[in-house]
Order: structure tokens, then sequence, then C-alpha cells
């Protein structure tokens, strides 16, 4: 794999930083890849567009940061205004359509990752791994058996269950944008 550039941006509590990390876990711990992941998040952590940036390839990594990100995962409004502008040309932009309701393009995937954690949990805190399930099948970046090991090493073992079920609603929902429904 060439140099892969994968920018994740939210609101300060959506667990953008930790979906990062995981993200990153997976591909250079059980993938066995080259990876940087840098965020972030200062003042935007009480609420404002926080980002967290993973850059994955086979071979070293020169510059830890996102140049011309490859993939924008955008779960909020404002960090889909804020970071869109540098994503390649046929970049690929996955939006949380739960709060991203302005596209900036009609080629954008569009998925409920809130609402699905609401539906399933009856809280969105597990919407970023609804997310990373989904980004895991869209993108290949990253073999769905190293994402699951990656998010089950680092959450607590009291919300295992919850997590798988996550991973499987993203996989799910990225599974029918595909097929167009």
């Amino acid at each position: 794999m060439e140099r892969y550039e994968i920018r994740l941006g939210g609101s300060g509590g959506q667990g953008i930083i930790l979906a990062g990390v995981i993200l990153a876990e997976a591909a250079g711990i059980y993938d066995g890849r080259f990876v940087c992941q840098t965020q972030s998040y200062g003042p935007e952590a009480r609420g404002g567009a926080s980002k967290a940036e993973v850059v994955i390839s086979d071979d070293e990594i020169d510059y830890p940061k996102a140049i011309k990100p490859d993939v924008l995962l955008a779960m909020s409004q404002k960090s889909c205004d804020t970071y869109l502008f540098d994503l390649k040309p046929n970049g690929m932009l996955i939006v949380d359509s739960t709060f991203v309701r302005q596209l900036p393009t009609s080629k954008a995937l569009q998925i409920p990752f809130t609402q699905i954690a609401r539906d399933r949990f009856g809280k969105e805190i597990a919407a970023n791994i609804v997310a990373l399930g989904a980004l895991a099948i869209l993108t290949g970046v990253v073999s769905l058996k190293s994402l699951e090991a990656a998010v089950k090493n680092r959450l607590p073992p009291s919300s295992a269950d919850m997590n798988k079920e996550a991973i499987s609603a993203g996989i799910e929902a990225a599974r029918n944008i595909l097929k167009g429904k």
C-alpha cells in the first residue's frame, strides 16, 4: 500500500481522537503496517472541531501528518466544512448524516452513525465505533479482524459486546451503501 491518509473530524466529545488511535493500532499493531497518528483537540475538546489523522503505508513514513487526505470522515457539519478543503480531488468523503446536512458534493457517502448508535444502544457513545466499522469496509484500509482486536484492546471489557455490535452495525451500513440502498 502506498501512503494512505485518513482524516477523522468531529466535535469534542464524539470520540474522534479515540477513533484515530484505534484505527492506527489496527493498521500498525495488528495489520503490521507503518502508521503515524496525529491529533488536534486543545480547546476543541469543549465542543469545537477536533480531528485525528492517520497515515498508513507499507513503507516508512517520512511525514506524520495528512497532506492531501484520501478520506475524510466527518462526524459534524463544522468538521466537514473545516477539513474538506484539502481532500484529494478524487478522495472519499464519508459523513455522519445525523449531523452533516449541507453536503459539499453529491458524491459524499452518507451514513447516520450517531442515529445508528442511538437506535441500537440508546446512547451516542458508540457512534465512533460504528463509523470505524463502516470505514474499514468502504476503504479496505484495515482488516476487520485487526479493527476488532484494536477495539477490544483499547476499550473497557465491560463494553466489549456493545463495541462488537457497533462494528457490525457500521459494516452493515457500509455494505448497504455499496449495494446502493
